[in-house]
């Protein structure tokens, strides 16, 4: 018999891994044989774009490459990540000492806890949210005082509600915009705010700009850093994921406060010897180099989104329209808790949808839905969900 070792304390206070759970109920059912519309994951469903890939294909035949890369990344990269931003938004990085390497986006939410919080200390969190924000927390040995993202307040954290005693506690503040689950965009006047607090209260932001690059029916998303103060009170933590479909490369960076940024650079520097270089050179190609397959992927996500939206309301189903993101954010029918109306969908439909209670308390009531699927595909998913008689 094999000896049993128990966990340590740390790995027992993880949260169960909401999206590994949702994976294997849709791969039980896909085993069966049933046509399953996975509409519950973000896991963008096209491919890379061609030039992305053959730079990353020319980089693995260069021999310097083969090597440990530099443990702090290629300054290439981190230029590159800076040009994007003096691009894209109008704020100017400093690669070495305000630009850090990330083993994609998720990798620096988890890890900035772990930077900043010592056991007993509070983080705020937005609710609902990502789950992996709390993952770091629970490492860390910090508690989270949640911030409820409501409909009458745009989805936006109401910080007149923070209490006074709360926000002395607290060290690190969690935002995401554009919003998963919730497809809520915010303004810089908000964020102009969340200086103005952060800088009062000696809280660190951490703005989580995964969906940055898409937003529909205006101008493109704000950016933390653009407003004034932003680089003295936190970072943004930006992925390749989705706006060049990379999910699996695992590529993304942290931008903003050199305090902090020297602190992720030092975690890693225990953890890591930094990405492979070719998938850094091909990065760098992919913030530097042709953006048309950018504004190509926003208008697919925009037909997306309005035909699905267009196929739910023909059949009874209203919802605010999406802002960002590739998610819709959906009311359950009042008779229904999130899970047992996902589970319904599942098992009746063969449709997957992601509960919103798994994103928090505050996402009860509500499924989310990944626009991941053609425009046909989502219709068709419209029509399963029709056929149950619910509305």
């Amino acid at each position: 018999m094999p000896q049993h070792f128990e966990q340590s304390e740390m790995l027992k206070r993880l949260p169960e891994q909401f999206f590994a759970k949702l994976a294997a109920e849709t791969q039980e059912y896909k085993q069966q044989g049933y046509d399953i519309i996975n509409l519950g994951q973000g896991n963008p469903d096209l491919p890379t774009p061609n030039h992305i890939i053959k730079e990353l294909q020319e980089a693995a035949e260069n021999p310097a490459n083969h090597k440990y890369s530099p443990f702090r990344g290629f300054r290439y990269f981190k230029e590159a990540a800076a040009d994007y931003y003096k691009r894209e938004f109008g704020v100017t990085l400093y690669p070495e000492t305000e630009i850090a390497v990330l083993f994609g986006g998720k990798a620096g939410l988890v890890e900035i806890s772990q930077c900043l919080l010592n056991p007993n200390d509070t983080a705020l969190l937005p609710d609902p949210g990502y789950p992996d924000y709390m993952s770091g927390i629970a490492m860390a040995g910090a508690e989270s005082y949640s911030m409820p993202l409501q409909p009458q307040h745009n989805f936006l954290p109401d910080y007149s509600t923070i209490p006074e005693a709360t926000l002395k506690q607290a060290k690190l503040m969690f935002l995401n915009y554009p919003n998963n689950p919730t497809a809520a965009t915010a303004s810089k006047s908000f964020y102009d705010e969340t200086v103005k607090l952060a800088k009062k209260h000696d809280i660190c932001v951490v703005q989580d700009f995964a969906y940055g690059a898409l937003s529909y029916d205006g101008p493109k998303p704000q950016s933390f850093l653009q407003s004034d103060g932003a680089k003295d009170t936190g970072i943004e933590i930006y992925t390749l994921s989705k706006t060049y479909n990379m999910a699996g490369w695992r590529v993304g960076f942290a931008a903003g406060n050199p305090s902090v940024i020297e602190a992720l650079n030092k975690f890693q520097d225990h953890m890591y010897v930094s990405l492979f270089g070719g998938i850094q050179s091909a990065a760098a190609k992919a913030l530097k180099g042709d953006q048309t397959s950018v504004r190509e992927l926003e208008a697919t996500y925009t037909e997306r989104r309005d035909r699905f939206m267009t196929a739910i309301r023909k059949i009874g189903w209203e919802a605010d329209t999406p802002q960002g993101s590739f998610f819709a954010w959906l009311p359950v029918p009042s008779n229904y808790t999130s899970e047992e109306f996902a589970d319904l969908l599942l098992k009746k439909a063969h449709v997957v949808v992601a509960p919103g209670k798994g994103f928090g308390d505050y996402g009860e009531g509500y499924v989310r839905v990944g626009l991941l699927e053609s425009a046909d595909r989502l219709e068709e998913a419209a029509d399963r969900i029709a056929r149950l008689g619910i509305f």
